[in-house]
């Protein structure tokens, strides 16, 4: 009988799903909910928000639209993994139940706080300990709600990230891993436990951090109310939770010093993988403890993220573009136009603030538009153009840094999916 794994994407556009083939790696289905990008709520400029719940219901929801197509049987799966949105806030009471929406990645207003923790510990131990500034990170935004939100800092029993909350729905179980404590600024590298200098600076108690797994463990069984929600096999184990640029370059095969990963979804990430500690003193470029990283074989995750790629994108679909215009229609109006869109420019600095300007929100600049000139199509060539030299100026830094960089893989999808941004980002960052 063959054997059949499942693996879940919690994404802040969409919930996505696939179906693979232990054996020969192929994936039998694949299926995304919701069909139109999630929101994010933004109720202060500068905020972002989304109700966990909604994640558990659009994940129930692609379950059962995996369970629909042809030669598909649930009843196969032997093994549930989770990838996530890195760095959000979760938190629960005794109940489990939600406090309050999640504070999620591209939120910014723990900046200060970040800044302040990192003044005031002292940069080099920061960066020695925890690897980065506490910056806009999940500690930082933990300390916000005590500060901002005590009637709900007083009920809170855990805080999570975003995949400990979905395995939580899953398995009942509260835990985490190391590896995600360290994207949440919340693991200390050199004791190699939670990071109490830091819990112990914003007056947080060790006690609301979940026990820790590995990555790559047994992590608790489906339990029987999941499992009739999704329409799974009751004792299915959980074995892998790891956040989503980690993971990206996991499924591309990008494990050792000299790899390169790039995605551009909501948000445009390289993500490089070093045997070395390389660390920004500003926190332009994030060093985290990578998912196959052991203490007799380093392994480092080294992030780029640039917030506004594939959510320019969608903003421009949404604003610029008649109803039922797609993606693909965008990507050909982009390329009827001349390399350097006629002198027409967009910076894609509109979706929180950005860690390569010093944590710095500018918004995004459209600038030099000529209306005797300019149409949609050099709009969204700018657009392209302009997420392609973001990218490119956060990986002359990780290089300076001393990372090296000899190939990059890129999954075919969202933003990749353009041949003109391909051939654009080949061009102008080298990389083959």
């Amino acid at each position: 009988m063959t054997q059949h794994v499942l693996g879940y994407d919690i994404g802040s556009s969409a919930i996505k799903a696939a179906l693979v083939e232990v054996n020969t790696g192929k994936v039998k289905a694949s299926a995304t909910a919701p069909q139109t990008e999630m929101s994010i709520q933004a109720r202060i400029p500068g905020w972002a928000e989304q109700d966990p719940q909604d994640w558990w219901r659009h994940l129930v929801e692609v379950t059962h639209c995996l369970a629909g197509q042809d030669g598909v049987d649930l009843r196969q799966v032997e093994a549930i993994g989770i990838s996530y949105q890195m760095h959000g806030l979760v938190l629960v009471d005794r109940s489990l139940n939600v406090l309050r929406p999640a504070i999620i990645w591209c939120d910014s207003r723990a900046v200060e706080i970040g800044q302040q923790a990192f003044d005031a510990i002292g940069p080099q131990t920061c960066l020695q300990r925890l690897l980065n500034s506490p910056g806009n990170f999940t500690a930082s935004k933990f300390k916000w709600v005590k500060e901002n939100e005590p009637e709900i800092y007083a009920s809170v029993h855990k805080a999570m990230l975003p995949g400990d909350y979905i395995a939580l729905k899953m398995t009942g179980e509260l835990l985490t891993t190391p590896a995600g404590l360290s994207e949440g600024i919340l693991w200390d590298f050199r004791q190699q436990e939670i990071a109490h200098l830091l819990l112990e600076h914003f007056g947080i108690p060790v006690e609301f951090i979940p026990e820790l797994v590995d990555n790559f463990s047994e992590q608790g069984r489906l339990r029987q109310v999941a499992a009739n929600e999704l329409g799974l096999p009751a004792g299915t184990p959980l074995t892998y939770r790891g956040g989503d640029q980690p993971n990206n370059a996991l499924s591309l095969n990008v494990l050792d010093p000299g790899e390169v990963a790039a995605t551009a979804g909501t948000s445009g990430v390289i993500y490089g993988v070093s045997d070395e500690l390389l660390l920004d003193d500003r926190s332009r470029i994030n060093t985290f403890v990578n998912v196959n990283h052991h203490a007799n074989r380093p392994r480092y995750g080294i992030l780029l993220c640039i917030n506004g790629t594939g959510s320019l994108y969608s903003w421009l679909k949404q604003n610029f573009m008649a109803p039922g215009s797609g993606y693909a229609e965008m990507n050909h109006l982009a390329a009827s136009v001349p390399v350097g869109a006629a002198g027409l420019s967009l910076l894609p600095f509109g979706n929180g603030a950005e860690r390569t300007l010093d944590n710095q929100n500018p918004g995004a600049q459209l600038d030099g538009v000529d209306f005797n000139i300019h149409t949609r199509g050099h709009v969204l060539r700018a657009a392209k153009e302009g997420i392609v030299f973001a990218l490119q100026d956060g990986l002359e830094m990780m290089r300076s840094l001393g990372l090296k960089t000899e190939k990059v893989r890129a999954g075919k999808v969202n933003v990749f999916l353009s041949p003109l941004f391909c051939e654009a980002f080949a061009t102008l960052t080298g990389l083959q």
